[in-house]
């Protein structure tokens, strides 16, 4: 049984680091032609970083952004070399590219960097001796309500930037009401209740701007606009489910077909609220993302969907599958699609052959099955009172095992456990393997992507409950 209260902050990635610098490889084993593994914060934002394609929104430029929430964040230009010494410092420090350059700060994520990160220098801003008292800042909120399932493997993370908060939920509204028209006016405090705005900030904290986050942010509405309205909470059914999910996803893969039948798939995708949500979202996706991202999220899609249809064929069928049938089907049934694009959010490309290691597709796949198994966990409740035999891990564990429902819970909490800890093992070695300074980057962007995915199923007291079993 596990011990009750939050698990401590611990990660395998140090000790995996620590023998990564006892073999003593360091620049002389990167390959000829790559930059030299660096360490520390620095890392993620090295010169084998891709920037971001600029994101234009197909739809006509909408009202400026408050002047509190940059668009953009300036980089200054690198200074030569032979110049370092002359060059005259900059008076007034940017902490808004500071926190981007140290990356992710997070307790999780302190496991991916090769050397311990070290808190950087307070350096007080330059005022003018005539200058007036700054105004008070107002009080920070007070923290998220909810608390962790008791002996939950997680690592905490910082609130999320408020400011940034406010302006993605902000601009996710607009575009879900007057670009995609996305749901009713009386779905409206479901969806404020999401509270999406925060998700994606806690999950991206090392996104450039709010640009960036909004490319994961509708995305991630899109994804829940299918799953209500075709599986489950507004009138989704298992009945017919083939049909639907199929010709929505060629809202993200494209049909190509004869010159009299275009226009007649082409008018279907404004047909209904998923496929206007998929298509408005994967338009701002792809110009973005590289090809090769656009892709590989294609993918994952189907993935996604053809696990859909696994749960969809069970329900019809009445039929409670294995503990090991169940897990296969949330392999896919599950949250891949969001962290393998920690790169595009991030402004920079893992390529496709770092993508596609094995040991990478490891490293995604468990991560996407410990986050799915914590949403079984905080969703419990919610999906007993829905009608209906909705099946989750403890379900399936108690009815196959023959468990109480208590016992069935808390061994559903071991299982996210060790998935967990293979997750973190699998990201330790493969970073060893291969420290390419994209691929530690990615692996850091995916640990961050699980911590905040834990803080919003935590946090959400609007949506989540946690059963009374201790």
């Amino acid at each position: 049984m596990p011990v009750s209260g939050p698990s401590p902050a611990q990660s395998s990635l140090p000790a995996a680091a620590a023998r990564f610098g006892a073999r003593g490889r360091g620049a002389e084993a990167v390959p000829a032609g790559k930059p030299a593994l660096p360490t520390g914060p620095a890392l993620p934002f090295g010169p084998a970083a891709r920037p971001l394609h600029p994101v234009s929104p197909p739809s006509p430029v909408p009202a400026p952004a408050p002047a509190s929430v940059p668009d953009a964040v300036p980089v200054a230009a690198p200074v030569p070399v032979e110049d370092a010494a002359t060059a005259a410092p900059s008076p007034v420090p940017n902490p808004a590219l500071e926190r981007i350059i140290r990356g992710p700060s997070g307790v999780g994520t302190a496991g991916l960097f090769f050397t311990p990160r070290q808190a950087p220098p307070v350096v007080p801003p330059v005022v003018p001796p005539t200058a007036p008292p700054a105004p008070e800042l107002p009080a920070p909120p007070p923290p998220a309500e909810g608390r962790p399932i008791p002996g939950l493997y997680h690592h905490p993370v910082p609130e999320p930037d408020p400011a940034r908060v406010a302006e993605v939920s902000r601009r996710i509204k607009r575009w879900a009401v007057d670009e995609v028209e996305a749901y009713p006016p009386e779905w409206e405090d479901q969806f404020d209740g999401f509270s999406v705005g925060r998700y994606m900030v806690a999950c991206h904290p090392d996104a450039p701007t709010v640009d960036h986050l909004m490319i994961a942010t509708r995305l991630m509405v899109a994804e829940n606009v299918v799953d209500d309205c075709y599986c489950e909470d507004h009138g989704g059914s298992p009945v017919g489910l083939g049909g639907r999910l199929l010709l929505a996803h060629t809202a993200l893969d494209p049909v190509h077909t004869t010159a009299e039948y275009q226009p007649t798939w082409a008018q279907s995708l404004l047909s209904d609220a998923p496929r206007r949500s998929y298509r408005s979202a994967m338009e701002y996706f792809t110009q973005a993302a590289t090809p090769s991202q656009a892709d590989r999220y294609r993918h994952d899609m189907a993935r996604l969907h053809m696990g859909y249809l696994a749960e969809a064929a069970w329900a019809e069928t009445k039929y409670v599958p294995e503990v090991s049938e169940y897990l296969a089907m949330r392999q896919f049934n599950n949250f891949r699609p969001c962290p393998t694009i920690t790169d595009t959010v991030g402004g920079y490309e893992l390529p496709a052959d770092l993508h596609a290691l094995p040991a990478m597709q490891r490293v995604i796949a468990l991560a996407g099955n410990a986050t799915t198994i914590s949403n079984d966990l905080y969703s419990y409740t919610k999906e007993l009172e829905s009608p209906g035999l909705h099946l989750n891990l403890p379900v399936v564990i108690a009815a196959r095992e023959g468990l109480s429902d208590k016992e069935a819970y808390l061994k559903a909490v071991e299982v996210h456990n060790d998935l967990m800890h293979a997750f973190e093992a699998a990201a330790a070695e493969l970073a060893v393997s291969c420290p390419d300074p994209r691929v530690v980057r990615f692996l850091r962007g995916v640990a961050v992507w699980v911590d905040g995915n834990h803080y919003w199923h935590r946090t959400n007291t609007y949506r989540y409950s946690l059963p009374d079993f201790w």
